[in-house]
């Protein structure tokens, strides 16, 4: 494919900005930042666009939080006004690279997703007898700048459109320290070499699927599995022959030094689909799939934090009610019937502005889907 020039103008358009704003603004209307930013809308578009334009936009800092979920994990949240900036520039890059992307790769991708990865990876394990899972250890703090920028030049040739994507890229803050040493390497190039992008960048999400784009391309073109399919950086191949994915294990190795990325070792092994295989939370077997373990131990903890806020006065009962049934769509996606119904059949609110007590919040029923009752 050629390489696509003139974004500019689409990147800056008042239209793009203001579904920009809007994107970004998708509940979280109440917070301070976003509230301030939208009620002087125009003002603050016209200056963004204007910025944008002259030359002279440079990125904010972030605001970093570590979460537990259930590893380890630096977030860093930009601030508003970037985040409209980053929602316009894969409003306009997206559609470009989308043709280029394969049909393996369901993160962050407009009618992918994870159910939809779920689906085929459980088809697979009734068809295949063997599975390779994999995982690159420290996907995103090691994502390697000058690479990336690489693989998206091959793609842009718009000069100021490419700018914006090297000072987006290159105001990422520091990540977590990763030092590791590929072929050909110095004693200081790990040193020399910027790499990492912050997790809970919209561009972020955006980048790491171009990051793996060549991989996707390689497993699909030269290993030829029965089944290969990726989120982010978890990755698996399915196949009815042990030593052939085994195989692939190496070759992958091989071709992941080429982007600078290390695997997982501890989480790159092969597997035969009776036992089991975990992905995107959930243990996939041929004849059923269930939430895998540490979902269900990080719900019972949410689910107790919920109940005590409630009935202190710091949650409605419509807020109870919207985070439930939000994880009981979810678990409903798999053979999760009598865990819905033991986790919450206990679970009782006791509502003062009712005058009585709540049968529990979710009914004993013959329906798929508890619902709750006030």
């Amino acid at each position: 494919m050629k390489r696509t020039a003139n974004l500019w103008t689409q990147v800056t358009s008042w239209e793009n900005l203001a579904e920009a704003a809007r994107v970004a603004a998708r509940g979280k209307r109440k917070r301070p930042d976003v509230a301030r930013f939208l009620h002087e809308i125009e003002p603050n578009l016209c200056g963004l666009q204007r910025e944008l334009e002259e030359g002279s936009y440079r990125p904010g800092g972030y605001r970093t939080f570590w979460i537990h979920d259930p590893k380890p994990r630096q977030i860093s949240a930009a601030s508003f006004r970037d985040r409209v900036v980053h929602h316009a520039l894969t409003q306009v890059l997206e559609p470009v690279f989308e043709p280029r992307f394969t049909a393996h790769s369901f993160a962050s991708r407009k009618g992918f997703g994870q159910h939809r990865a779920l689906r085929l990876a459980r088809d697979a394990c009734q068809r295949y007898d063997y599975v390779l899972k994999c995982d690159i250890r420290k996907y995103f703090p090691s994502i390697d700048h000058a690479i990336l920028k690489d693989l998206i030049e091959r793609v842009i040739k718009c000069p100021r459109t490419l700018e914006l994507v090297g000072r987006i890229i290159d105001s990422s803050n520091e990540q977590e320290e990763v030092i590791e040493y590929f072929p050909g390497d110095s004693l200081f190039t790990p040193f020399e070499r910027r790499r990492g992008l912050p997790i809970g960048n919209q561009t972020s999400q955006f980048f790491a699927n171009v990051y793996l784009n060549p991989l996707d391309h390689f497993a699909m073109r030269e290993l030829r599995p029965g089944l290969y399919l990726r989120y982010v950086d978890d990755f698996v191949l399915f196949g009815s022959d042990k030593k052939e994915l085994r195989s692939m294990a190496e070759r992958i190795r091989e071709f992941l030094l080429g982007l600078r990325l290390s695997p997982h070792e501890r989480k790159f092994r092969v597997f035969c689909c009776d036992e089991g295989v975990t992905l995107l939370g959930w243990r996939i077997l041929p004849e059923q799939m269930r939430l895998a373990r540490p979902n269900v131990v990080r719900m019972r903890r949410r689910l107790k934090k919920l109940v005590a806020l409630y009935h202190a006065g710091r949650l409605r009962f419509e807020q109870v009610h919207c985070c439930v049934q939000s994880w009981l769509g979810h678990a409903a996606f798999g053979d999760t019937w009598r865990l819905r119904q033991n986790l919450f059949a206990q679970v009782t609110l006791r509502s003062a502005e009712h005058g009585r007590n709540a049968r529990g919040l979710v009914e004993q029923q013959s329906t798929e889907r508890p619902r709750l009752e006030p």
